[in-house]
């Protein structure tokens, strides 16, 4: 009787001390992930086809997407507002403006040059909904050309959607009877100055907040 008491004493002691064990353990575990999660930092995955973004001078960044024509007009007034302000109630100079300015969707082909509106500019008109009085012809230059050349003069960079492109691409390739790596090849190779194009303009998007790029959304009023 005695021996079965004391094995019963031994055993909830046995019990109870891995049943304490286990609980500091798990407390342990908890503040190791909570010190872990207070110390640590989240830090994106870094890839060469966005270093662009980290390498452009400033201290302050901004991306302006744009998804329609109208939109990408009124994103190049956007990043004047923004430059301006900063010089003038800021005191601060242009050069401290890091600025991107997206064009996917339908704004994609405001980022060709000259160049291919002369080639192509009725089919970027039609794609990228621009407003034509009744019996205007489409426009044979970028009709932001002027603009987008002082804009990028003055540091400002342009994101060109390449899966947008790719569609432009196969679009003028029917109509042309050219190959549409052909096309897409001299998409690229035609962009307006400092411009880049991005593998999609969503993306783009994504990758440049996780570069500290502050985002604003163009629409068309």
């Amino acid at each position: 009787m005695s021996d079965k008491h004391h094995d019963n004493q031994d055993r909830r002691a046995l019990l109870g001390g891995l049943g304490a064990a286990a609980l500091a353990g798990i407390a342990l575990s908890g503040k190791a992930a909570r010190a872990q999660t207070a110390s640590g930092r989240f830090e994106a995955q870094r890839h060469a086809l966005d270093a662009w973004m980290d390498a452009l001078p400033g201290t302050h960044r901004v991306f302006i997407d744009t998804d329609i024509t109208a939109g990408g007009v009124n994103a190049l007034r956007y990043a004047m507002n923004l430059m301006n302000s900063h010089v003038s109630a800021y005191q601060g100079s242009e050069a401290d403006m890091a600025i991107v300015i997206c064009y996917r969707h339908a704004s994609t082909p405001l980022g060709y040059n000259d160049a291919l509106w002369a080639k192509y500019g009725k089919t970027f008109a039609t794609l990228g909904r621009l407003a034509l009085k009744e019996g205007e012809a489409a426009p044979s230059a970028n009709p932001q050309m002027a603009t987008l050349a002082a804009h990028a003069g003055k540091g400002m960079h342009f994101a060109v959607c390449n899966s947008a492109s790719t569609m432009i691409a196969g679009v003028i390739a029917r109509e042309t009877s050219q190959k549409l790596e052909d096309v897409l090849a001299e998409l690229t190779a035609n962009l307006i100055p400092n411009g880049h194009m991005v593998p999609a303009g969503v993306m783009a998007v994504t990758r440049a907040q996780e570069y500290g790029y502050s985002f604003l959304y163009s629409s068309a009023t």
